[in-house]
């Protein structure tokens, strides 16, 4: 009888993790749209083609993902180091300044980089990249001087006491405490970037958005739905995704 408690335990908390039901769903109607077709149909009985089927949504999926991934990675990358400087006493004093250009990067409307950077780099994923690293550089910045500005200034004293370099001081106090307040706002930055990359099918990249595109130019609502459906729950899951990964560092910080 006690051998059988805990898999049974294991069973609801499957049962009953947003995260796991969220993401079959995704995977669901990523790999099973196109057996929706009686569905669509029926609720669109005017569209001849009520599934879009000109690209496949596997692709389309990984290709989004893909240039999430690096537009995220670039503003993750720039985000910290900026924040990081802006706090240290070399660059106090360009604090402001840091925070008042990349505020200004997220100002301009995405469409508006795409229309300026497409003469410059061309069509493509180059001039989505550039739109989705800058808008997604602020809520990084700031999670990284929320993180540290933080840090109880007794763990800084404590470390001074122990012979810590600075550098050593940041690696191995700073940065770890003020970890889960980072990923907060990378949190953000990366699901504002995976709703944003769907304009990013306006200058030739292949993203989820590409069906909405399609579906908005040829009056077709039910490859907008397809579309707005998958990069909705793709944000869903990423999000829960964060979520389960703040959980686990929480408790890797509490068992330290």
């Amino acid at each position: 009888m006690t051998g059988a408690a805990p898999a049974a335990g294991g069973r609801r908390t499957w049962a009953h993790d947003p995260f796991t039901w969220a993401l079959v769903a995704l995977l669901l109607l990523i790999f099973g749209m196109a057996s929706l077709k009686p569905l669509f149909a029926a609720l669109f009985p005017a569209l001849d083609r009520p599934v879009y089927a000109q690209d496949s949504f596997w692709a389309l999926t990984l290709s989004h993902l893909k240039i999430v991934g690096l537009s995220s990675g670039f503003a993750v990358f720039v985000g910290v180091i900026a924040g990081v400087f802006a706090t240290r006493d070399s660059g106090r004093e360009f604090r402001p300044l840091i925070e008042t250009v990349v505020a200004a990067g997220q100002t301009f409307p995405p469409v508006a980089v795409l229309a300026v950077a497409v003469p410059v780099v061309g069509f493509g994923e180059a001039p989505a990249l550039i739109a989705l690293a800058l808008y997604g550089l602020l809520p990084v910045l700031q999670g990284t001087l929320a993180g540290l500005g933080s840090v109880p200034p007794a763990a800084n004293e404590a470390a001074e006491g122990l012979g810590l370099s600075p550098w050593q001081r940041l690696l191995r106090v700073e940065l770890p405490l003020a970890a889960p307040v980072i990923l907060a706002g990378v949190r953000i930055s990366v699901i504002i970037n995976i709703g944003t990359a769907a304009i990013a099918s306006t200058v030739g990249a292949k993203t989820l958005g590409l069906p909405i595109i399609v579906g908005l130019s040829g009056f077709n609502t039910a490859y907008v739905l397809q579309g707005a459906v998958l990069v909705g729950l793709l944000a869903v899951v990423t999000d829960l995704a964060f979520e389960r990964l703040a959980q686990r560092l929480g408790r890797w910080k509490a068992a330290a």
